[in-house]
């Protein structure tokens, strides 16, 4: 196995620390079982870093991304988060920082079908309790920031598969996080179209500082990353560190 060190410049955004989950799962005799995913992670993630986990189905790289989204907890081991220890956070942080501090982007977009490309950017504005007014407005800037500021009044399927992902990216960037998490963002695109947003989230990591961890089994979309990452069997079997683009 071989680990790269880590650059120390900057602070540290997410720590793991012998991090393990484990899901109960029923058998054909209607028994509990423990099935293990995650096995004694540990894991520093610095900020305005651009990371890639790497894969095979079944190796706990979508496990390993929900935790860091919040969206699922650890069996055991511990997650700090900007020096914050996740497990003493009540529900309510919890929402609170899912919503403002990590943006998250997905392979099948999850955009509203029923709403427009803005009403879908402003989503975690008015759940964050900024008016509708103000909302749409800020809204209307990230379109135009990410150059799809005349289909504002879009609905999902007048979009590419492109600017479907653009839109989920606005999204994801409309409460200024620390962290955006993709979750193999360019499965559902062509290549060319892929380069693009990629080379969106780039720009959006040198120029912005955003750190970025990215859920990919392409080694080529993994190659935008400054650090790359593989799982295998619920352990980390590599952490490398590569030269930046």
């Amino acid at each position: 196995m071989f680990v790269a060190n880590q650059p120390a410049s900057n602070p540290i955004l997410i720590q793991l620390n012998r991090l393990c989950k484990a899901y109960e799962l029923t058998d054909r005799s209607g028994e509990l079982i423990n099935h293990p995913v995650l096995f004694d992670i540990n894991l520093t993630i610095n900020q305005s870093e651009f990371v890639a986990i790497m894969g095979h189905s079944g190796s706990g790289k979508s496990t390993l991304m929900n935790i860091l989204g919040c969206l699922d907890t650890p069996t055991s081991g511990n997650y700090w988060l900007s020096g914050r220890d996740v497990a003493t956070m009540n529900s309510a942080e919890l929402a609170r920082i899912r919503n403002q501090n990590i943006g998250f982007v997905f392979q099948s977009f999850n955009l509203l079908k029923r709403m427009t490309a803005l009403e879908n950017v402003a989503i975690p504005l008015l759940y964050a309790g900024i008016g509708r007014k103000e909302s749409l407005k800020r809204s209307q800037a990230m379109l135009d920031l990410i150059g799809l500021g005349k289909y504002r009044d879009h609905l999902p399927n007048q979009l590419s598969g492109g600017q479907q992902q653009r839109v989920a990216i606005s999204r994801a960037l409309i409460n200024q996080p620390q962290i955006l998490l993709a979750d193999e963002p360019t499965g559902n695109l062509d290549s060319q179209t892929s380069h693009d947003i990629m080379t969106l989230f780039t720009q959006l990591n040198r120029n912005q500082g955003i750190t970025i961890v990215l859920i990919t089994h392409e080694n080529d979309i993994a190659s935008y990353a400054h650090r790359l990452i593989h799982l295998k069997d619920g352990h980390i079997v590599e952490d490398e560190a590569r030269l930046s683009n």
